[in-house]
């Protein structure tokens, strides 16, 4: 390779792999899997070494992958947080054993490389003051309320040194992985890559109650800083730590030769997939802290450890049938069914293949020889198609829900294709409690296990037929007495009083959520004049546009939401919008709303803005008028300080729509 060719592959390697850098770090959704971006950093370093001139500081292999999110405030890190140099055969292994000898090296650790989003936790005089992600090693993001969710991250410490700064590999384990994917499987959702992208999602989480529920662990495997204590060793330091209360990566065992490193690799790749949590490889690291200063550093990692890598377990088998299967929210899913094929110890036969991109970025086709393996030794999937059949073609998934038979139309927002027949027998179940929802109709005591009931005891076919139930129906099923049947009943009579915007939003048309339903009520005036409007007419409505008009035209043209629509009718609900705007003191402004206010729930607020004729949204711009702010607002406050928009308290708000004698 000369010189020329050499530049031309450095640009087209440091583009694939700033791109599959931004993928994995920053959006948890990468497209390339572990070893082809192994495969482009090794030939990257390789055509650098061949050619130095052509090193800039700038290249991947120079810098960690991440950038710090504008959606958490910026933490810069008083110590690098580095990555590692990966390592993939024994001979590298033994090469970088000699290289540790000959700077005098006599003792290494060896232990797991969890698979997970590294971060650090600081403390001061013994409690946690902040926790943040790795980012670029050099500024990371602030995430402490969502580490504080973490139950194994300590949140106060029995020795209150000055300073304490560690570093841990949060994840999430394989059991909570599982549960996350038929959650999210159940409810139509896109399903996670893997335990590393959903750790990582989950702890990038606006929300950290959503954070809590993902049920995320740690384990912590440096001292970044401290400040009080001395340790001559590695391990003496991880046996300080777990002392103070962290829970330390497992099994950390000092050797002292190559052939004991290498025995303890291939023990920790034999148990790799009976451990509860993702592993992808083992560290190897000189455990002489004074030494680790002098033999030193790299502007990008330690020349004192490396990670070897461990290959994927990866199958060849023949696909023989793609399913399609319909999810709660409509959802057509495709499964990938082969012949059964032994992977991490059970044998296998199915896979989600996502969608209809997913599909056809991959080639994949019924008839083909493809390579599977388990995400996370969890969850299988296709890796890609090692070989078409003859006369194979490409696969589409139908236009045609296979459940009702009602058309399935892709989002052009989403990678999903959903049935759009609210009545359709698989998302029966979700339409219902949905429609029962406390922000669409407000049924109290129609909560997910009661639907299933009706469900299964045949006693409702659409939302229409919990207007016929009677108290014969209820009580002959288990667990409802006579007391609980009634209170039911009266629930469901007295939603029939609702305003309409509810029964809109009730109705799940796509994109229409509480605040399009009310303007839409507002500008016709009842549901039969809504049915009625053109699509022209609904995308005059302020905060309307072109594909959320044609969403409603579209649904309320379809016959099935016709014929619901006229039953329920029938059944005495309100179609008719009296609701009335208090003032119009507000007309012009836009609100966001963030953090925990003093006496106003969140909705609270939001309606009364909306009555006075103003608007909310979900994120600060330059178009938002006011912040109103409470207790432990996060990244919004922030976005509003930097561009200089005004933020308010409650107090002030209320004496903002009450400085005219409201009441």
């Amino acid at each position: 390779m000369n010189i020329q060719d050499a530049e031309k592959r450095l640009s087209e390697l440091r583009s694939k792999i700033e791109k599959a850098n931004r993928e994995y770090y920053d959006l948890d959704s990468p497209s390339l899997e572990d070893d082809e971006y192994d495969a482009l950093m090794r030939e990257l370093r390789g055509i650098e070494s061949e050619f130095p001139e052509l090193l800039t500081e700038d290249s991947p292999s120079q810098r960690v992958g991440g950038t710090a999110q504008s959606t958490f405030s910026k933490v810069q890190h008083e110590v690098q947080m580095g990555s590692l140099q990966d390592v993939f055969s024994i001979d590298e292994v033994r090469a970088f054993c000699d290289r540790m000898f000959a700077e005098g090296v006599k003792e290494f650790t060896v232990e797991p490389k969890i698979d997970g989003l590294s971060v650090s936790l600081e403390y001061h005089n013994g409690e946690l003051v902040i926790g943040s992600t790795r980012g670029d090693g050099f500024v990371g993001e602030d995430i402490t309320p969502n580490l504080k969710t973490i139950r194994t991250v300590p949140l106060s410490l029995t020795e209150k040194l000055p300073l304490l700064e560690v570093r841990g590999e949060v994840y999430m384990p394989k059991k909570s992985f599982a549960e996350l994917c038929e959650l999210q499987e159940k409810n139509g959702e896109p399903l996670p890559k893997n335990p590393r992208n959903a750790a990582a999602g989950s702890l990038r989480q606006k929300d950290s109650k959503i954070t809590a529920q993902r049920k995320l662990d740690i384990f912590c495997f440096n001292i970044q800083r401290i400040e009080g204590k001395q340790f001559s060793t590695h391990s003496e330091s991880l046996e300080y730590i777990e002392k103070a209360g962290f829970r330390i990566i497992p099994d950390v065992i000092v050797c002292h030769t190559a052939d004991e490193i290498i025995d303890r690799i291939n023990e920790i790749g034999q148990m790799r997939t009976s451990l509860p949590f993702d592993i992808d490889g083992a560290v190897i690291k000189v455990n002489d802290l004074s030494l680790r200063n002098e033999i030193g550093a790299t502007t990008k990692v330690p020349k004192w450890a490396v990670a070897f890598k461990y290959p994927p377990e990866e199958k060849e088998t023949t696909l023989r049938e793609i399913e399609i299967n319909v999810g709660r929210t409509g959802a057509l899913t495709p499964v990938a069914v082969f012949d059964p094929v032994g992977l991490a110890g059970t044998t296998v036969s199915r896979a989600i293949l996502h969608n209809q991109d997913y599909i056809t970025e991959k080639d994949i086709r019924v008839g083909d020889t493809i390579v599977v393996r388990k995400a996370g030794d969890i969850i299988p999937e296709v890796v890609r198609s090692a070989k078409h059949a003859d006369n194979s073609e490409p696969f589409f998934i139908p236009e045609i829900c296979p459940v009702c038979g009602a058309k399935a139309v892709r989002d052009e927002d989403e990678a999903v294709i959903r049935c759009q027949n609210i009545d359709c027998p698989a998302q029966l179940l979700r339409s219902i409690e949905h429609f029962a929802s406390r922000p669409a109709m407000n049924i109290d005591g129609l909560g997910e296990a009661v639907v299933e009931q009706l469900v299964n005891a045949d006693l409702v076919h659409t939302v229409a037929d919990l207007y016929t139930l009677s108290l014969q129906d209820l009580t002959a099923l288990e667990r409802f007495g006579t007391r609980s049947a009634e209170k039911l009943l009266d629930a469901v009579e007295g939603s029939k009083k609702n305003e309409p915007d509810r029964l809109i939003f009730a109705l799940g048309i796509r994109g229409i959520g509480q605040r399009a339903a009310k303007l839409l009520c507002e500008k016709f005036g009842s549901v039969e004049a809504i049915m009625s409007a053109s699509e022209e007419e609904i995308a005059s409505i302020d905060g309307f546009g072109k594909v959320l008009a044609k969403s409603v035209f579209t649904a309320m043209r379809e016959p099935h939401r016709i014929a619901l629509i006229e039953r329920l009718r029938e059944l005495g609900l309100n179609m008719t919008y009296s609701e009335k705007k208090v003032s119009d003191k507000l007309a012009g402004l836009t609100f966001v709303l963030t953090g925990t206010l003093p006496t106003l729930k969140r909705d609270e607020a939001k309606k009364m803005i909306e009555d006075r004729g103003g608007k909310c949204s979900g994120s600060v711009s330059k178009k938002t008028s006011y912040v109103l702010a409470g207790e432990e607002a996060g990244s919004k406050l922030d976005k509003a300080n930097e561009l200089g928009i005004a933020v308010i308290s409650e107090e002030e708000f209320l004496k903002m729509i009450n400085e005219e004698g409201e009441t």
